[in-house]
């Protein structure tokens, strides 16, 4: 899987670092960003979660490209 934020849509909330703290964390504006390393997620259930948490839906999760 491929985990992607829409920082435009983002409004820092934070649901996504409580929810997957090893993949999600916050920026110094407060806005999710992703882990160093982690933009495959590591198939966790819980980045799932994380994306369905999201208030504004600004987290995607899509396939890897083959």
């Amino acid at each position: 899987m491929r985990i992607e934020i829409d920082r435009e849509r983002c409004i820092g909330a934070g649901q996504c670092a409580l929810t997957a703290p090893e993949v999600f964390t916050q920026d110094d504006d407060g806005f999710s960003e992703l882990l160093p390393g982690r933009e495959d997620g590591s198939g966790s259930a819980l980045v799932r979660e994380a994306a369905r948490a999201c208030p504004v839906a600004a987290i995607s999760i899509r396939p890897r490209p083959r």
